[in-house]
């Protein structure tokens, strides 16, 4: 993650939490609307879905990369959203029936899709929002 200033206060990391949480819950819905076999109830189902996925980041994710490691050096890094279709898997076990992940092919393409408008959102929004604050 990219530092935006080193003189951040708790104010600026809150709100900078908050609009990645908006920005993912915004991800998954367009996932919803564009991918079959994805779905998430509402908006708010989506922002809770957010943070869980963000736990299961912290929590899950560096294990998960460690065990991907010889896959995706051998792939050549293709296969590394495998992780993230992992951690969605888990997030749909955990909150369904509001949040459904099936299959395993359809979700490795959400994770990639969904990787991409965060970043593009992010870009667009939050760094927008902190470089103006300077």
């Amino acid at each position: 993650m990219e530092i935006y200033s080193d003189k951040k206060g708790l104010k600026w990391n809150l709100l900078e939490w908050i609009l990645t949480l908006l920005i993912n819950a915004t991800a998954i819905v367009l996932a919803t609307k564009i991918f079959k076999g994805f779905y998430v109830e509402s908006f708010t189902y989506s922002i809770i879905t957010s943070i869980v996925i963000m736990i299961l980041n912290i929590l899950l994710k560096p294990a998960l990369k460690l065990l991907a490691l010889p896959i995706t050096v051998i792939s050549l890094g293709i296969l590394y959203p495998i992780v993230d279709t992992v951690i969605l898997k888990l997030a749909s076990l955990i909150m369904k029936p509001y949040f459904v992940v099936e299959g395993w092919v359809i979700p490795f393409f959400v994770s990639i899709f969904i990787s991409f408008v965060t970043v593009l959102l992010d870009s667009l929004i939050t760094k927008s929002i902190i470089r103006g604050a300077k």
